[in-house]
This record gives C-alpha cells, structure tokens and sequence, in this order.
C-alpha cells in the first residue's frame, strides 16, 4: 500500500444543515432532511447509478470537512452526559485519525437528465460535505436484530417540541420555500441538541436552518422554538 493516499470526492451534499450545532447525532432520526448530491464529472454519467434505484437505503462515504482538531486515542460521547470517556474507536466522534464518516440514508430519486443528482432522507451531514462514495444498503447481511449497541444500545429520550405565537407565524411564511420545515424541526429538536452540560432554563439556543436562523429555549424535556428569522450571512 502505498505511504500516502489520495481521495477524490464524487460530489458535495447540499443539506439544510448550515451549522454543526442542530445536526442530528446519527441519521434517519430526522427522516425530513433530506440532501441533495449532484456527482461530479467523471462520475456523473447515467450508468454508474444504473441499477440504484432498485435500492431503498444506501451507505454515504464522507469526510468530515470541518474537523480541524487533532485526533485523541479517548472522547466523551455526549450520550454519556460528556463525563465518561470512550476510546475513539468505540465511538463515532468526528475527531478520528482519519476524518472520515458513514451514514446510512434513505434514497428518494435518482435524476439522470442532467448529470446525476441524487436525493436523500434522513440526513446527518453539513452543508457541503465532501462524499466519497455511495454504496447499497444490504438488509440481509447488514440488519444484525441481535446486535448490541454498548452504551448507545436504546434510543434516547425525545424532547417534546412546540412553536410560539410568532413562530407559528413565521412558519406560515416559510411554508411556501421551505413546505417541511415545521416537521424537520420537531424531528431536529425532539432529538435535543444542545450539549450534555447545558441545562439552564433561560438560555436561548441558536442554529442556522437552510437559509434561516432559528432561536428557541428548552425547559424540562420540552422545547419551544420562539423565532425563526432570515440568517444574517457573516
């Protein structure tokens, strides 16, 4: 093998997700992101998906774009409360030796009259995110029913979400661009995003949505969203 290796993406993936904070922590937990992967040349051509479709659910290949920090051999997943730590391998942490990711999404449409694009359900990944490759989800090789899952074993907790009087405003005006955003925000922040260590009641969270920023406060397990504005662009 040689001592240095080199890797090409195959397109990047267009996905609301503008900001690390907000993404959902594994995918299809928000089955209403959805993604769009436009290939690249020379990759774009009809053949090389030919036969795709016939597949419901396909394995991303991703770099993980925006991890610039050094790699360390023990992370604290926040599922443990960011207290514990694990070794990196035995955790899914962006912070790896190699930044590079798998995530298992749902394919929707494969269009092929200009180029390749292809569109995704249940996305986890930031905007722009360079994919590597694009392989087909195998149910009978790759559902384990009696897999154990370590300390990630049963899904957590959901947040109860709700929408103040101006965001159910807001939400009407957007709902012409953007028809699903008030179920991908019951999605995203039913899966409480905010970090392990954050539990004060008056603290008014902030992430960006498409094109949107979206401002919203958390008491006990349930979220209220009390704003959704346009993105200031820095």
């Amino acid at each position: 093998m040689p001592p240095d290796i080199s890797l090409s993406p195959i397109g990047y993936l267009a996905t609301p997700f503008r900001d690390r904070f907000g993404i959902p922590r594994q995918p299809r937990l928000a089955p209403h992101a959805r993604g769009q992967l436009r290939l690249l040349r020379p990759y774009d051509r009809e053949e090389a998906v030919r036969g795709l479709e016939d597949f419901s659910h396909v394995w991303l290949s991703f770099v993980f774009h925006h991890s610039k920090g050094a790699w360390h051999p023990t992370v604290r997943p926040p599922r443990l409360g960011g207290n514990r730590r694990v070794g990196v391998f035995a955790s899914r942490s962006p912070f790896r030796p190699n930044p590079l990711g798998l995530s298992l999404v749902e394919l929707l449409s494969i269009d092929t009259r200009a180029g390749v694009v292809l569109t995704f359900g249940g996305v986890d990944l930031l905007d722009g995110t360079p994919v590597l490759d694009i392989k087909p989800y195998l149910p009978f090789v790759e559902s384990e029913p009696a897999a154990r899952g370590g300390f990630i074993d049963a899904p957590p907790l959901q947040l109860a979400v709700d929408f103040s009087a101006q965001a159910a405003l807001q939400l009407c005006l957007h709902a012409p661009r953007w028809p699903d955003l008030a179920a991908l925000l019951r999605e995203v922040l039913a899966q409480d995003p905010r970090p392990a260590y954050a539990n004060d009641p008056l603290r008014r969270y902030g992430f960006r949505l498409y094109d949107l920023e979206v401002k919203w406060r958390c008491t006990g397990m349930k979220a209220v969203v009390e704003e959704i504005v346009p993105a200031v662009v820095d």
